[in-house]
């Protein structure tokens, strides 16, 4: 099928239009008039190719919610008009050990990424949700609750359930004494999940200016990462700590902020580390943990959390002549909310 969206056509390029042909949907798709694209900072390094597996023509966007507008003849979960959201994969073999487990995201044959990826059955290059319609196989499209408001709802399908699954897997609730690294797209909603768990939230930053935003999300606590004495002061007090940030940065002040046997999750895609003392991690059985988005029930998990608990990730409604420069600001400042594409104007521009 024929749509519009935005894509970059060679690494470190802006994102133009363009209109390309989706793959003919198969009995088991779900077909979906995109509505609203989360911007994930992974998406500037795809587009820049600074992980080195891109591929291009690209329609980046892997936070993406819409309408259903066309159903297979094998699909039992959606009719058409029902309100649909696809995060960052599109298939998996379905049938390996992790897919059986719910982790689709560890596939043995590899899970097929929301974009720049290729298709498992004819090898298409997947195009992602800057567009005004996405083709995917229904098992990977989850189900938004009635009355949830759908403009807000995008960046929930990676920025909420990359944070949700570690404090899932490490059995944060009532008492849990939870630092996040990091107050931007995932790290806001992180403390909100954290505090809708139960957890007493210390939000740890560089500087002050994001000390009010932060306490506008209820925090407990902020910390400035530069003020060695605050740092000292909390020293052993932290059970998990979620580090969001998205660079290569020193984790070490952030270790000798948890107590006996805590946690430090890594979620930012940060490539290679800064070295690590391993005495901050040996003396006091301290561990590090990746983490990695989360699989597609988890996924419906966190939507279905945040439905029932009101909790919304903060957003910026931009159009899509907005994208190159949302990118920009992304790339110059950590702002503490997430950027959020109205595709339906695409309708509207003059391409």
């Amino acid at each position: 099928m024929r749509t519009k969206g935005y894509a970059v056509h060679k690494a470190g390029t802006p994102l133009t239009p363009w209109t390309f042909e989706r793959r003919s949907p198969r009995p088991d798709d779900v077909v979906l008039e995109v509505l609203y694209s989360g911007i994930c900072h992974s998406d500037l390094h795809q587009v820049d190719n600074d992980w080195g597996f891109a591929q291009f023509p690209m329609v980046p966007g892997h936070e993406i919610v819409g309408r259903v507008i066309e159903v297979g003849s094998a699909v039992k979960k959606f009719k058409v008009g029902d309100a649909g959201a696809v995060g960052c994969m599109v298939d998996s073999c379905q049938h390996c050990d992790q897919c059986r487990k719910g982790k689709e995201q560890f596939c043995r044959e590899g899970m097929v990424p929301t974009y720049a990826g290729n298709d498992r059955i004819d090898g298409s290059l997947t195009q992602g949700g800057y567009s005004r319609h996405i083709v995917v196989r229904e098992e990977f499209v989850c189900t938004v609750p009635e009355g949830m408001d759908l403009s807000r709802t995008a960046p929930v399908l990676c920025a909420g359930i990359t944070t949700w699954s570690p404090l899932r897997a490490l059995k944060v609730g009532p008492g849990s004494r939870v630092g996040v690294v990091g107050m931007g797209g995932l790290g806001h909603m992180a403390a909100k999940l954290a505090l809708a768990l139960g957890a007493t939230v210390t939000m740890i930053s560089r500087g002050e200016a994001k000390r009010k935003a932060a306490l506008d999300i209820g925090v407990d606590h902020y910390l400035v990462s530069s003020d060695a004495d605050a740092m000292s002061v909390m020293a052993n007090s932290l059970d998990v700590i979620i580090d969001t940030v998205p660079v290569r940065h020193d984790m070490d002040p952030y270790i000798s902020l948890l107590d006996v046997e805590g946690t430090l999750a890594i979620v930012g895609a940060v490539g290679e580390w800064e070295e690590v003392n391993g005495n901050g991690v040996m003396f006091g059985n301290r561990s590090i943990r990746g983490s990695m988005i989360g699989g597609i029930a988890e996924t419906q998990e966190v939507i279905d959390f945040c439905a029932r608990m009101n909790i919304l990730p903060e957003c910026r409604i931009i159009r899509p002549d907005e994208i190159n420069n949302a990118f920009n600001t992304l790339k110059t400042l950590d702002t503490p909310y997430r950027f959020v594409i109205d595709m339906a104007l695409i309708e509207s521009e003059s391409h």
